[in-house]
């Protein structure tokens, strides 16, 4: 559509598209059980913000960015997708602006139209010593079909600005020549998040924001860069500052790709930077680095945070305090669940998702987080009953609504070598087992988390896990121990009762170089579910995956590969990895060791009480605190 033919679209129907964004939103059923999403009260509340039915002219709205400008506007950015929900197409950057703290919002503009190409990637900049507001953004060449931007991506930065709160703004201007170095010449992206101006310390005052961008060497992708851009003569001229390149191996594969990298100060003046980690064999999708000297240079590389449970999507950060935010889906394989979680300690560990804040259970996406008012948060973000790219919403709330600072959760021994304690989860309670005690789960949130360590992933090794189990279920899935990643692709090692399929089944899920995820997985030819104990072994080893059940083995062929790579890790006793599965019935005796006990050590009862090689040993004797 003519970009002249929308603007009158738009100029027709601005009223009724401003007053259909107030409507509040319906609430999605909660799911996963313990995760109860937000609803509407004096410190919460929501509504549609950019919705292709309520703003006429384009086929979806995508990429939200967020700013409160020095005279407190909200100026809420977008990619307006013109043709379709791709990429690549013909997309103009948008603009909401609020002057009620985010309780109401004025009618569309566009900020930068495509004109055919593609305009995006906002990432807003807030100058609080002189009021402008930059606009970060990346221009690529558009497409009239929803494909990606070809390989090499012919992507370039710009900049623009606004001295009035965003009710104007200036032609761009085209950064290349001053942070688009001749080797970063495939993918280039700005944010899409907003950038910050530093407040403390040496480097008070300066612009800084976030890109990720690739090298191409004519034949391939040879590495990946994350990179922050910084100005000191408040947006004159701008410089690349600290830089992180990965590789990439003549197969395709890395270690990470930091990317769309969110940054927040923190109170000593020092600067984190969190990025989504997309596709490197390094665990977690998640990725982190630090800055003490404003941006020029980071301390150390990025490091994967394997236990922070997210899909490959886009987050935002925002200090409140001394209390860290972090907005992003919660499920670890797929876009969906958007949560709140904080950090109490400068980013050094983040809240679970049982320690979270659910905005909402829907599919949810790419997000941003404001400082609304004094007492507000605003968080815009991708969502929708059906899809992620349904609709941006936004939400503001307290930081009373959040949920509060929790204790520590009860534990359990893990006699491992150098393990710490397992947390004891939901209201999992000691129950007489085959050896002493064992703990009971209600099915409902009763569960057993390891926290992470270096040596509990199993990688390419082989291992052998064993437990006791007694349950009487006759549906729903019934987790014993998962440890790694969830659904079709991502590495993962577990074991569970199907009673509905009258079944215990164990299945390995690997990653072997660039090829794609493979799968093995043994089945018994009955459930076990009589409410008696009975001893599961699940082995890998010999060119075999094998499944033992109170001796009786069955076994399939082994798939080469690393059952802990290129995903978020967790290892939980009674619970999917995902929380959309609890066990309903007793554990007892949970052993990991990396290595494939012999079929005489299977059934031993001495073997299977040694400590050699040892990954995992919890006994599930005792719960204490």
């Amino acid at each position: 559509m003519p970009s002249g033919l929308r603007a009158r679209l738009r100029s027709v129907l601005a009223a009724v598209c401003t007053v259909a964004a107030l409507f509040v939103l319906p609430l999605a059923t909660p799911h996963p059980a313990h995760a109860q999403p937000a609803a509407d009260s004096p410190e919460f509340a929501q509504q549609v913000l950019f919705k292709a039915s309520q703003d006429p002219g384009y086929a979806c709205f995508r990429i939200p960015a967020i700013a409160r400008t020095a005279d407190g506007t909200l100026l809420a950015f977008a990619e307006g997708r013109v043709l379709n929900c791709g990429d690549a197409a013909d997309i103009d950057i948008v603009l909401k602006r609020s002057t009620d703290g985010g309780r109401s919002w004025g009618p569309l503009q566009v900020v930068n139209d495509g004109g055919g190409d593609t305009h995006g990637n906002p990432a807003p900049i807030v100058d609080r010593e002189t009021g402008r507001v930059w606009l970060a953004e990346t221009y690529n060449t558009g497409r009239t079909d929803s494909a990606s931007c070809a390989i090499p991506c012919d992507r370039t930065p710009h900049l623009q600005y606004s001295d009035d709160d965003g009710r104007t703004w200036s032609a761009p201007r085209d950064l290349s020549p001053e942070i688009l170095p001749a080797d970063w010449n495939s993918w280039y992206a700005t944010g899409p998040v907003h950038g910050i101006q530093l407040t403390r310390g040496r480097y008070a005052g300066r612009l800084v924001f976030g890109v990720n961008t690739e090298s191409w060497d004519g034949s391939r992708i040879t590495a990946n860069h994350a990179a922050l851009i910084v100005s000191d003569d408040h947006g004159g001229h701008w410089r690349i500052g600290a830089t992180d390149t990965w590789p990439i191996a003549d197969d395709g594969t890395f270690r990470q790709k930091p990317s769309e990298l969110t940054l927040a100060e923190r109170q000593d003046g020092s600067l984190l930077i969190s990025g989504r980690e997309q596709d490197g064999t390094d665990l977690g999708h998640r990725t982190q680095a630090l800055s003490r000297d404003g941006g020029g240079s980071f301390t150390a590389p990025f490091h994967d945070l394997p236990d922070l449970y997210a899909p490959m999507v886009q987050g935002s950060m925002l200090r409140i305090g001394d209390r860290l935010l972090l907005a992003c889906p919660a499920d670890p394989d797929r876009r969906r669940t958007m949560m709140i979680r904080s950090s109490y300690d400068g980013g050094r560990t983040w809240d679970s998702v049982d320690r979270g804040t659910v905005v909402t259970t829907d599919w949810s996406g790419y997000s941003d987080l404001v400082r609304a008012d004094a007492d507000t948060v605003g968080l815009i973000y991708e969502g929708g009953a059906v899809d992620a790219r349904d609709e941006i919403r936004f939400a503001r709330f307290t930081e009373d609504w959040l949920a509060p600072r929790r204790g520590p959760d009860p534990v359990t021994s893990d006699w491992s070598p150098r393990a710490r304690p397992a947390a004891v989860l939901g209201g999992a309670s000691r129950t007489d087992g085959v050896f002493g005690g064992a703990l009971e789960f209600d099915g409902i949130d009763d569960a057993v988390r390891l926290p992470y360590r270096s040596d509990l992933p199993l990688g390419t090794k082989d291992f052998t896990a064993s437990l006791w189990f007694r349950y009487t279920a006759t549906s729903g899935e019934q987790p014993l121990l998962w440890m790694g990643g969830i659904g079709t692709s991502q590495p993962q090692v577990w074991v569970r009762g199907e009673p509905a399929s009258n079944r215990v089944q164990g299945l390995i899920t690997v990653r072997d170089g660039a090829i794609a995820p493979q799968t093995a997985y043994v089945r018994t030819d009955k459930a076990y579910n009589d409410g008696e104990w009975h001893h599961l072994v699940l082995r890998r080893g010999a060119g075999e995956l094998s499944l033992f059940v109170d001796g009786a083995k069955t076994s399939v062929a082994d798939v080469p590969g690393s059952v802990s790579r290129n995903s978020p890790f967790g290892v939980h006793i009674g619970q999917r990895m995902d929380s959309r599965a609890f066990f309903t019935g007793a554990i007892d005796e949970v052993h990991v060791w990396d290595r494939a006990l012999t079929d005489e050590e299977v059934s031993d009862p001495r073997a299977l009480r040694s400590p050699k090689d040892t990954v995992l040993w919890l006994p599930l004797d005792h719960v204490s605190g």
